[in-house]
């Protein structure tokens, strides 16, 4: 999917020409973080312990939410508006750091805590990476 965003989001003849290949791994990798937590969130609604779940379910769907926003300013490159799109991923890595935290209170139990945990922390790390190139 990498190269499908990065050819799309390069397609565009008035986008700068150095295109910084860590705002398209975002890109990828929020979306896939995002559907990585709805189906979590998803999954603890039918487990037999859901309301134990319950914070899980929360900061899962918040993830969910975040990354889907971050996803949709990262394909505007021209003229972006910086401090905002440094916010959202600044905003973003503490969503995923946060959901990481309480899915990895699961994992041992639940298979899908343990790959949400996994998604939100490469979602992470792929924010601060680059956040560089909104300073």
């Amino acid at each position: 999917m990498a190269m499908l965003t990065d050819e799309m989001m390069s397609s565009d003849s008035n986008a700068p020409e150095d295109g910084d290949e860590a705002i398209v791994l975002l890109a990828d990798e929020v979306t896939t973080c995002a559907q990585t937590c709805l189906a979590c969130a998803d999954a603890c609604l039918s487990e037999e312990d859901v309301s134990e779940l319950a914070q899980c379910i929360r900061l899962s769907t918040d993830c969910a939410d975040v990354c889907e926003a971050l996803g949709r300013l990262l394909p505007r490159l021209i003229e972006p508006n910086k401090d905002v799109i440094r916010g959202m991923i600044e905003l973003c890595a503490m969503a995923c750091d946060r959901c990481a935290e309480e899915c990895e209170r699961h994992a041992e139990r639940h298979m899908h805590c343990s790959l949400c945990a996994e998604a939100c922390r490469r979602c992470a790390e792929q924010c601060r990476s680059a956040r560089q190139s909104f300073i």
